[in-house]
């Protein structure tokens, strides 16, 4: 029988190559016509001059011709070059050996340091897990920052957006939390980043000891948008495998509006109209591809943190909207808190964590309640207390709420080297903030 199958699929095997060839370049795009190949397929196109090939992507269709786009410089290509499809879309090389290093956007090793093992393909392009066969996310996992750990718990397989303007600290908090994680792996994808913040987020973020735990996926600004988009799908695929093999996978990607605007760029190049703010439709079908790809399977879990760019304060624009109603929470960068010297900058008031009052005994969830209330009370009259116009024992809310704050930003400060356990990050807000404390 098996033989009658392996005869049968032989003599439908093509048995011809088919090219296509190269007819005009606008903007980003490059027309070819033919060879026949789908949305997604990975094509070469091979340079007339240097005798190599350039690796690209089939993103669209016009006429009788098929859009293709390049994954790196495209300044060789000419009328005439011949495209050669794969038939099938991009696929990276994924194993443990990859752990501890740097790669690109298709999974290469950057620090030229990886031996030349075989590892399986693994494709960048997959469905979500259907959503019956996700456990409930039941278990705490620690992130090793006290005021994440007590007041804004995260579930292994929960989804977390880190809203921030630039310059307040989304960086350094990741390296804490990759540092201090009690995941099994992390993996880690820079997109868009300064080529200088790439060594400085290795080195002083993250560290030796965090990279030894770590794949770090890295698409810098200066790359066409494919690559950078390729960065965010690599990684959760890198965090897809391990999750298959059960292991419990920190994925962190810095940051989502970067890829939001490198799908724009593809976007409006393919010719999509422009809709909210610039962004046309296929940004906002990506994201929820791309988000509900992570979170609890059968044999493992991807929690996932996504940094998110504020321009100019606005937590409103379409990008931050839509992730805030796709993700499972959302912590607040605040630059006023930084500016006053508390780091992390987490504003804890606007900041919430969507399961953890399934994840947390009653005890910890009353104390973290008593603490907001005490922070919401003192943040409302801050300005009658700092010129001196509030009188003490007007308002018994207002004297606790003033006694208990430098408790309360003594608990929200942490340096970057400091490494609280998350048992004792919650014994330390029940003790003061518990029933019968004070």
């Amino acid at each position: 029988m098996k033989a009658v199958q392996l005869i049968d699929k032989i003599s439908h095997i093509d048995t011809y190559k088919r090219f296509g060839k190269i007819t005009r370049a606008a903007g980003l795009l490059i027309e070819s016509r033919g060879p026949i190949a789908s949305i997604g397929d990975v094509c070469h196109i091979y340079l007339q001059k240097e005798h190599r090939k350039v690796l690209a992507e089939v993103v669209g269709f016009q006429d009788e011709h098929v859009l293709l786009m390049p994954y790196n410089d495209a300044a060789q290509i000419s009328p005439g070059c011949l495209v050669e499809t794969t038939g099938q879309p991009l696929q990276i090389k994924v194993s443990r050996a990859l752990i501890g290093h740097v790669c690109d956007s298709l999974g290469r090793p950057l620090d030229g340091r990886l031996q030349q093992t075989p590892m399986p393909a693994y494709p960048t392009s997959r469905q979500p897990p259907d959503p019956m066969t996700r456990p409930r996310i039941l278990e705490p996992m620690a992130t090793g920052i006290r005021s994440i750990d007590g007041l804004l718990t995260v579930g292994k397989g929960q989804r977390m957006g880190i809203f921030a303007g630039s310059g307040v600290g989304k960086s350094t908090l990741l390296g804490m939390i990759a540092r201090h994680t009690s995941a099994d792996l992390n993996v880690i994808a820079l997109i868009g980043e300064r080529g200088r913040e790439v060594r400085d987020f290795i080195e002083r973020d993250l560290g030796s000891e965090g990279l030894k735990r770590s794949i770090v996926i890295v698409a810098t600004s200066d790359q066409p948008a494919l690559m950078r988009i390729k960065g965010a799908l690599t990684a959760t695929s890198i965090a897809e495998y391990f999750r298959s093999e059960g292991q419990n996978v920190l994925l962190m990607i810095d940051s989502l509006t970067r890829v939001a605007m490198a799908q724009r760029e593809i976007g409006l190049a393919a010719g999509e109209p422009p809709t909210t703010k610039g962004y046309p439709p296929s940004v906002f079908a990506m994201l929820p591809q791309l988000l509900e790809r992570t979170g609890t399977s059968v044999s493992g879990s991807i929690t996932a943190f996504y940094t998110v760019l504020v321009d100019g304060g606005d937590f409103d624009e379409p990008i931050s909207d839509a992730a805030r109603g796709i993700l499972d929470g959302h912590i607040i960068l605040d630059r006023e808190l930084a500016q006053k010297g508390q780091y992390p900058a987490i504003n804890i008031l606007q900041s919430v964590s969507r399961v953890m009052n399934d994840i947390v005994s009653q005890d910890h969830l009353d104390a973290a309640e008593t603490l907001r209330n005490y922070l919401a009370q003192y943040r409302e009259s801050e300005d009658l207390i700092n010129i001196g116009a509030y009188k003490p024992g007007s308002s018994k809310e207002i004297d606790d709420a003033i006694r208990y704050h430098p408790v309360i930003q003594s608990y929200l400060k942490q340096s970057r080297n400091e490494t609280p356990d998350r048992e004792e990050a919650i014994n330390q807000l029940i003790r003061h903030f518990g029933k019968g404390a004070g």
